[in-house]
């Protein structure tokens, strides 16, 4: 038989067959939508260093999720702006505070839509870190408590699923025992697993206030170097009773995603973060990318990774974009 017998461009020679065979598709039903929520009304302020991205008041909010149900998008992870901080963080358990004011809202008007709440005192501190500070040390075990508080302050308020993305050693267990303790054993927890100290991040402080005013994370968050750590740091979220993990950021930790995925078989979780979706859209507007292809291939090859979830802020763009292919 003449060369050559395999001819792999045979199954790319038009887009029905390349449709066909195609190992990995994107959906709607894969994304996760960020958002930022802040106290006042008819308040929408753009995010400078985020394009096309707001911080909103609840009634604002309530408004731009009217697009996000109609595209199907089936979750929103929100992040509340506080009126004042402190050095326990207090608003973050509040009754009054703002994702518990947003959640009450955002379940009367949508019942339907889930809403994930990211679990942290970063946004409510005054030092701008994870948790209670002594000697400019974040401590762990005190931290826990409050974040098992502001867990269950999320619950009763309606949150769907819980987040927690302050790698504080523990954290999933304190906390799904004090969901269960409180009624609320049915409410999932996504863990932040694999959360590393990324540069990536830079946007996203802006957007939410939440940079540190002294030191860094990284006696909590990963050393970017690392992937068995990040198999060692998943494993203990779920033997603690952790639902989904996550994987955070994705473009330079697909290969923690991967690993993540084939070790586990576990719902896994990506974070395409602000510093990744700032990039892209700095790129577009300079003319030097086709944006909705990059966009696309970008969370496609999360996907592939392994990622079941992608939480970006990609999402309403996206989604438009997979509504459209139909």
């Amino acid at each position: 038989m003449s060369f050559p017998v395999q001819r792999p461009r045979r199954l790319r020679v038009s887009e029905n067959i390349r449709r066909m065979v195609r190992e990995n598709s994107l959906s709607v039903n894969d994304l996760v939508y960020p958002v930022f929520v802040c106290h006042g009304s008819g308040q929408a302020h753009p995010i400078d260093s985020m394009p096309g991205i707001c911080r909103y008041s609840v009634d604002r909010l309530l408004r731009e999720l009217e697009e996000i149900v109609r595209l199907q998008i089936p979750a929103i992870l929100p992040f509340g702006l506080p009126n004042k901080k402190d050095a326990a963080g207090s608003e973050a358990y509040a009754e009054d505070g703002i994702i518990q004011q947003a959640l009450r809202a955002i379940k009367k008007e949508y019942p339907e839509l889930t809403v994930i709440t990211d679990l942290c005192l970063c946004e409510y501190t005054d030092h701008g870190h994870c948790g209670i500070i002594r000697d400019n040390y974040v401590m762990n075990d005190s931290t826990l408590e409050l974040l098992a508080k502001t867990a269950v302050s999320h619950a009763a308020a309606g949150a769907d699923m819980i987040a927690p993305s302050d790698m504080m050693d523990g954290r999933v267990g304190a906390i799904r025992s004090a969901l269960d303790n409180n009624g609320y054993a049915n409410t999932p927890i996504m863990a932040y697993s694999a959360k590393y100290c990324s540069a990536f991040y830079g946007p996203f402080r802006e957007a939410a206030d939440s940079a540190p005013q002294f030191g860094d994370r990284k006696s909590y968050q990963m050393d970017p170097a690392n992937s068995d750590e990040a198999i060692r740091e998943v494993r203990h979220d779920i033997e603690e009773g952790a639902d989904i993990v996550m994987v955070k950021p994705t473009l330079a930790y697909m290969d923690v995603i991967r690993r993540v995925k084939d070790k586990f078989g576990c719902p896994v979780a990506a974070y395409n973060v602000s510093g990744e979706y700032s990039m892209v859209k700095a790129a577009a507007r300079n003319g030097w990318v086709d944006e909705k292809r990059i966009i696309m291939e970008i969370l496609t090859g999360i996907k592939r990774a392994g990622a079941d979830i992608v939480i970006t802020y990609h999402a309403r763009e996206a989604a438009r974009w997979l509504r459209d292919e139909l």
